[in-house]
């Protein structure tokens, strides 16, 4: 890709040259062979030509996960989960449901087929909706069946992916209780219909939100910050580790569907089911991450940060996906917390100080799937059982104590605890705002349904009249191009932002999209977009898993611990290209410096002036006119991946300027499409 060379022989310069020392080694080289005292048995043991199977004992649970669970060669397709469905209006017979449904099924293909006197696709999808909210009331057990028939007659997937998505055990029992309980007649149809198709309904447009009547207490005037105190201190940043228990060494590594380096999965172009690529012991670009490349990455931090020996960081924050990128078919609650106990024991091996967890939108079962408490009886306890999961765990690390544990429970795993530097750290479940968790399609019109706003002010307004400053903790990004969160709790969550920032929010943290990015969040709903209006910056972490062709990753900040601004930020990476020829009963992969972001995006900022949203948008204007500055940027997204496009035309610049300024969905939505992620070849619309 000789178009790469010319920001590659800049960067190269920029380490060469840099006027500050990296914090630790340039590289490491990993030691060969798995680190075999992190789990104290195993059903199979590690060896240079296959992935370990530990036996995971969860204190919590008071259990060991059998073998059979995370068996790479007898992956499950089903699980015995518990469903749960709204309560029934009518008590009536297997006979007369049978009968109710087939009758709810034919009215519904009549209208598919035009043939009901609906016309227009929006009409018909509200239509059959209304159809199958009333089936939902009704017969709420029989609803997941006549979804897969619904599915099935109408072409809307292949068989088996209808099968796969509406089974009671997948989403079928969650699309009932939407089904039953949301206003499918008013906005809540309009997301409905438009989640399953962008054909059937366009998306709703943004319901600005009065958040006047959340804040206790208006903004107070020339309201600062806490200063400086001129002390550093090291944070870690990991997310998006996707530990893949299932990886197996030597399949398929470039698959045709689904998560690769599975023994269930093939290349349909080879003959007889032969592997084309066959999946190395630390991982592919296609792949989640195996034990021997996560450890190979938790082994790395140390020497590359320089925090070593009896030395720990001040902190970590982790923001969230631990679990693999499975078919729900192949998910169980099981299955989530085998990998939330088995990833946060490793951390707890590997990485000296506290660590400070939120849930991704894998980490739950549906996956992305997460219930307000306001849903009607047992049904808005149903996803208790993770939060009490990880809550312990937490607790059980020593992370978090009980206070903040009892918390956790209650608010869907999020909690507000103040670390021993005296940072506010806020985490958030940030399923509420996304797409994906279709329990948001209930009662649109309230971003706050799940209360997650008024726990996120009531904490911001406590560290503002004692004086703290606060980071926030989430998964899912608010804005960069739009794409994976709903507009309205975004919007309201930039009006909560910009009602405590810059005085009380310093950072803001996210991670779910596996590449490093960053945002910034204005004033005034982002209105007007210069420096005098730039508030607070939104980090986007680099995953440790390579999915979808990115390289391995983590980074460190250098923070203060007065202000708990950020004055430097270092990451690192694997080159996962190099896997496929990696002697691993030699050693294990290199993870090498990358950058510096100070060094990379100078902007002539005072070396004592910290990187804050003021900061990132004068890195904004300097790309503007600097077009090797976006390219830069475009390769560090992809941590510097070969598989990562090139950005240099003048749409894709503009986008990614506009993407970074953008920190909600409203605003990304508004910039050129098509450029937002690396790990394919950009698609702008035509």
């Amino acid at each position: 890709m000789a178009s790469l060379a010319a920001p590659f022989l800049l960067l190269a310069a920029l380490v060469d040259g840099q006027q500050s020392p990296i914090p630790g080694l340039s590289s490491f080289v990993v030691p060969a062979g798995f680190p075999t005292s992190i789990f104290s048995s195993y059903y199979v043991a590690p060896a240079p030509t296959q992935e370990p199977q530990p036996a995971i004992f969860d204190p919590v649970l008071n259990l060991t996960y059998p073998f059979n669970l995370t068996n790479p060669k007898t992956i499950p397709t089903a699980d015995n989960d518990p469903v749960f469905y709204p309560p029934a209006v009518a008590n009536v017979s297997n006979a007369t449901a049978a009968a109710f449904v087939d009758t709810a099924i034919a009215q519904i293909l009549e209208i598919v087929a035009g043939s009901g006197g609906i016309s227009g696709n929006c009409s018909k999808c509200i239509a059959a909706m209304n159809i199958g909210k009333v089936v939902a009331q009704v017969v709420p057990q029989s609803v997941p069946a006549a979804l897969v028939a619904l599915c099935q007659a109408t072409k809307f997937a292949s068989n088996s992916s209808c099968t796969t998505t509406y089974s009671a055990g997948s989403y079928g029992a969650i699309w009932t209780q939407i089904l039953a309980l949301a206003d499918i007649s008013g906005q809540d149809g309009l997301y409905i219909c438009n989640s399953l198709s962008s054909t059937f309904c366009p998306a709703p447009t943004t319901i600005p939100y009065n958040a006047t009547s959340l804040f206790p207490k208006p903004k107070p005037a020339n309201a600062t910050a806490p200063a400086a105190s001129g002390q550093r201190v090291k944070v870690l940043h990991l997310s998006d580790f996707h530990l893949d228990p299932r990886y197996y060494a030597s399949s398929e590594a470039n698959c045709s569907s689904s998560l690769c380096c599975r023994t269930n999965v093939v290349n349909s172009a080879e003959p007889n089911g032969s592997v084309s690529l066959p999946a190395p012991l630390y991982g592919a670009y296609k792949c989640d991450t195996p034990y021997d490349l996560g450890t190979a990455a938790l082994e790395a931090i140390a020497p590359l940060t320089g925090v070593t020996g009896n030395q720990s960081f001040a902190w970590t924050v982790y923001t969230g996906d631990l679990v693999s990128h499975d078919s729900q078919n192949q998910l169980s609650r099981a299955y989530v917390e085998y990998t939330e106990r088995s990833v946060y024991s490793m951390f707890k091996d590997f990485i000296n100080g506290p660590v400070f967890p939120v849930l991704g939108n894998h980490d739950t079962n549906p996956e992305a799937i997460d219930g307000p408490h306001s849903l009607p009886g047992p049904l808005g306890q149903q996803f208790s059982w993770n939060y009490d999961h990880v809550s312990s765990l937490w607790q059980n690390n020593r992370w978090i104590d009980v206070a903040t544990a009892d918390e956790a429970k209650l608010n869907y795993a999020a909690y507000s605890i103040k670390n021993q530097y005296g940072l506010r750290i806020i985490t958030l479940n940030t399923d509420f705002w996304y797409k994906s968790n279709y329990f948001n399609f209930i009662n649109t019109t309230d971003p706050n349904a799940s209360g997650l706003f008024t726990f996120l002010v009531q904490e911001l307004q406590a560290a503002e009249d004692a004086g703290e400053r606060v980071w926030i903790l989430g998964h899912v990004l608010t804005g960069w191009d739009g794409s994976n969160p709903l507009d309205n709790p975004t919007e309201l969550f930039y009006q909560v932002v910009d009602r405590y920032s810059p005085h009380v929010i310093a950072n803001i943290f996210f991670g779910h999209t596996h590449e490093d990015q960053v945002m910034i969040f204005y004033a005034n709903n982002g209105t007007v977009q210069n420096s005098s209006t730039a508030l607070t910056p939104g980090w986007i972490g680099p995953s440790v898993t390579p999915l979808t062709n990115l390289n391995s990753g983590f980074r460190m900040y250098e923070v203060d611990t007065g202000s708990f601004d950020i004055y430097e930020a270092y990451t690192w990476y694997a080159d996962v290209n190099s896997f496929e020829t990696l002697n691993t009963s030699a050693s294990g992969p290199t993870f090498k410096f990358e950058y510096s972001t100070r060094e990379t995006y100078p902007v002539g900022w005072p070396v004592d002036a910290p990187l804050n949203a003021t900061y990132w948008h004068a890195v904004t204007e300097a790309m503007e006119t600097n077009r090797t500055l976006i390219e830069i940027f475009n390769t560090f997204q992809g941590k510097s991946s070969i598989k990562t496009p090139n950005c240099t035309n003048d749409a894709c610049a503009a986008a990614k300027i506009c993407y970074m300024r953008s920190g909600s969905a409203p605003l990304g939505r508004q910039c050129p499409q098509g450029y937002g992620s690396v790990q394919s070849a950009f698609d702008p619309p035509a």
